[in-house]
């Protein structure tokens, strides 16, 4: 980005984080299992591709504070969605990995939420849907870093 602070850049940062988070707000909506929370359903997608992880590990990666995904690990265990297993090579330490019923659950989400903003894209004229498509990559990095 040349000069971030131009008037036309921060409008567009403006824009891009107001329109994101409402549609990250309503994609939340959208749940197969309305009895995990927002940031349950987080540590199981990040599972899913990450594949196993130690708790620390996925507190990093979830930005939460390492007692707080112990807790977190704790209730998806408790329904049976993750299990914690011996580390390979750190016998003081535990690896998470996620369930076939959390597989089969994240499946069905994924499948609602795309099923759900496959309706919203259809009311996009074709030049919003190209611009959107070729936006996608772009948002994901962002996502990521």
């Amino acid at each position: 980005m040349s000069d971030p602070d131009t008037q036309d850049n921060t409008a567009a940062v403006d824009s891009l984080r107001s329109g994101v988070m409402r549609l990250s707000r309503r994609l939340k909506h959208q749940r197969v299992d309305e009895s995990l929370s927002p940031t349950e359903m987080s540590v199981l997608g990040t599972l899913a591709r990450c594949g196993t992880a130690t708790p620390g590990e996925l507190a990093r990666k979830e930005h939460v504070q390492p007692p707080s995904m112990t807790r977190i690990v704790a209730l998806l265990e408790a329904k049976g969605l993750v299990r914690l297993e011996p580390h390979p090579e750190d016998r003081r330490q535990k690896v998470v990995t996620q369930t076939e019923r959390a597989e089969a659950m994240l499946e069905e989400s994924r499948r609602k939420r795309n099923v759900w903003l496959t309706e919203l894209v259809g009311q996009l004229d074709e030049d919003e849907w190209a611009t959107l498509r070729a936006a996608a990559p772009v948002l994901e990095k962002l996502a990521h870093l």
